[in-house]
């Protein structure tokens, strides 16, 4: 009867400390997690966790959305934990039992978690289209280096060597020759 926790973030950039310590201070003796979005199948350290536990065991995440990729999906999964013997205890939900009344309020709570991630990637894709309307907008990371950086690095380039001009201007060899590549081409555009 081992209690399993769960912990779930969708990119790299997003820390699972604070989950983590969630699940230890529930008292969950083995822990995995994982940064992978939600939206796929191909979560390595949930299906160990799904693999290993057994009937008397106890699943634990914190919220419903770490857990599942959509209501139908966690519906499916808790069905199937609950026919292993398995209990599922969520953190902000409560224990999910395998009774009527659990069921129909893991459908609705399953519901409006996938309502809430649909509004945010809504919400999301609103705030891109308003963004790409306006003058100077580029989809992506903000450049590193300035227009006047580039243009003396490509002055430079005019009469030394790639390692020169890195030398010279501590702009990585890559982004001088993408950037030489890029306005060769915009040169034989507009002739």
């Amino acid at each position: 009867m081992t209690k399993y926790g769960y912990a779930r973030v969708s990119t790299q950039g997003q820390d699972l400390k604070a989950q983590v310590e969630t699940l230890k201070a529930e008292g969950c003796e083995v822990i995995y997690s994982e940064k992978f979005t939600g939206t796929t199948k191909d979560r390595p350290e949930f299906k160990a966790v799904l693999d290993i536990v057994q009937s008397g065991d106890t699943l634990v995440v914190t919220k419903l959305d770490r857990f599942a990729r959509s209501a139908e999906d966690a519906i499916h999964v808790i069905k199937q934990l609950h026919t292993q013997g398995v209990r599922v205890h969520i953190l902000n939900m409560g224990m999910v039992d395998n009774t009527a009344t659990g069921k129909l309020l893991l459908t609705v709570l399953a519901g409006f978690a996938e309502f809430e991630r649909d509004m945010i990637v809504e919400r999301l894709n609103e705030g891109k289209a308003i963004a790409k309307q306006r003058e100077g907008y580029r989809e992506g990371r903000k450049p590193k280096y300035t227009k006047a950086q580039l243009d003396h690095a490509m002055k430079l380039k005019e009469t030394h060597s790639f390692t020169q001009v890195v030398a010279l201007t501590n702009i990585p060899i890559a982004t001088l020759k993408r950037e030489s590549a890029k306005r060769k081409a915009n040169a034989i555009i507009s002739e």
